[in-house]
């Protein structure tokens, strides 16, 4: 199990908040244990057990097709909207700048920097008040710009996006920004982008 997460230490770990983030921010859509296993990074084992908590507390539904177990949001509790709120503002930013960064023309790799990654990485500290994204690669500057924007209306916090080239990513600096970045946590976007 994922340790206690820093970036809304009222859940029970990490994976709870990942799992509820997911699912809760893509109401309409429906996942696999399988898929939830993969998109969280943990074993199917430790998403069931959190998806019968879930689904016994009625905040996930589920139905069987087959062997396969599908579970999606449950829209229709008075629990859905202020629990769905809370997801977004903590752990929403990795699964929204994951879906808007899949696909933008130009992106090679992504990561959150800051101290949205610090917590997420289990340092303590005071809530983020903004996340920080560093793209690399070439996409169009206005793409990032109109990206952020809407990123930061869907997490309703500020998100500032930093775009540097590959060779610079890659290449030994003495940049005080690329330096800085580096030393601390970085939690890198699962984007399945070939490079």
């Amino acid at each position: 199990m994922k340790v206690s997460p820093s970036l809304l230490p009222i859940l029970r770990s990490r994976t709870q908040g990942e799992l509820l983030a997911l699912v809760l921010l893509h109401p309409e859509r429906e996942y696999t244990i399988t898929e939830l296993a993969a998109d969280i990074g943990v074993t199917p084992t430790a998403v069931l057990r959190e998806v019968d908590r879930l689904t016994g507390g009625g905040i996930l539904a589920e139905r069987k097709v087959g062997r396969s177990r599908l579970v999606r949001a449950r829209t229709d509790t008075p629990l859905y909207r202020p629990l769905s709120d809370l997801m977004s503002v903590s752990f929403g930013p990795l699964p929204v700048l994951t879906e808007a960064l899949t696909g933008l023309e130009g992106v090679r790799r992504s990561f959150i920097y800051g101290s949205w990654a610090a917590r997420y990485s289990g340092e303590p500290g005071p809530p983020p008040a903004d996340v920080d994204v560093l793209v690399v690669g070439d996409p169009d500057p206005d793409a990032l710009f109109d990206l952020a924007e809407d990123v930061s209306r869907r997490l309703r916090r500020e998100v500032n996006v930093h775009r540097v080239s590959a060779e610079a990513w890659h290449a030994p600096t003495d940049d005080p920004f690329l330096t800085s970045v580096r030393e601390r946590p970085l939690v890198e976007l699962n984007l399945d982008v070939e490079a």
